[in-house]
């Protein structure tokens, strides 16, 4: 993954400063906005493209995610059953998303938002997250920590701030080069992700037309995400906590 412009860059491709948590510095990533940004990109080896929930200049996020990825060896339809839980979660909070493939084996549910903070738009997410899995918790978990999950599907609610999504109808590294593509809510038992390819795409509905508008957030639903911790951070708490038992344990046995 590289978000950095790679240097000999030509002097019409326009990047963006942007702060790097990671590296604690600013970098200049590429802002592919035209036909020939996106074909210069395609000729440095760019297969993949992860977009962040933000516009150029803006304080605020545009959207929010909750990314489903599905057990080892289950099928799509274990997936869509957890998409519509999702979607039942944010109805029962007042909002609306559209539903797409991850171009893996997952789908993301995008919820359009306008009006608050990274993170009350974290908190939010991750209340959402934790509706979805008290819905049915026999098939969808929160838990970070993969051993933990149990074979069930797994709502990520972390992709939020720097985070990124993969874009829509952007390839994946994978056998067979997949499509990330929109669904539509009407057509989820009706496709799989093998339906969306580089060489076989049948797209059956536009994202743009999927994606509804904008949305205020709940206060009580940011309310409850702020009392949910990180899950990121929560599980590597509790990895070192684990770490330190099971050393304890040999040290004693």
């Amino acid at each position: 993954m590289q978000r950095n412009v790679s240097k000999g860059a030509p002097d019409w491709v326009r990047t963006v400063p942007v702060w790097s948590e990671g590296s604690h510095r600013e970098i200049q990533q590429v802002l592919c906005d035209d036909r020939r940004t996106l074909l210069w990109l395609a000729n440095q080896r760019a297969v993949e493209f992860h977009v962040p929930f933000f516009h150029v200049g803006d304080a605020e996020p545009t959207g929010l995610v909750l990314d489903l990825d599905p057990p080892e060896g289950a099928d799509f339809a274990m997936v869509v059953r957890a998409a519509r839980l999702v979607r039942r979660a944010l109805a029962d909070s007042g909002l609306v998303g559209a539903v797409k493939t991850s171009g893996s084996k997952g789908v993301h549910v995008v919820a359009p938002v306008t009006g608050s903070p990274f993170e009350d738009v974290a908190a939010a997410t991750r209340a959402l997250a934790a509706r979805t899995e008290l819905l049915d918790p026999e098939l969808a978990t929160t838990a970070y920590i993969r051993e933990d999950r149990h074979g069930r599907v797994f709502v990520d609610s972390t992709r939020s701030g720097q985070a990124t999504i993969v874009a829509a109808y952007s390839p994946r590294i994978r056998p067979g080069l997949p499509v990330s593509a929109p669904i539509g809510w009407d057509h989820l038992d009706e496709v799989g992700p093998a339906d969306f390819t580089v060489t076989a795409a049948r797209f059956v509905t536009e994202w743009a037309d999927e994606l509804p508008e904008p949305q205020v957030l709940p206060a009580e639903l940011v309310a409850q995400g702020h009392t949910i911790p990180i899950a990121r951070v929560a599980a590597m708490h509790e990895g070192k906590r684990r770490k330190r038992a099971g050393e304890k344990d040999a040290g004693g046995s």
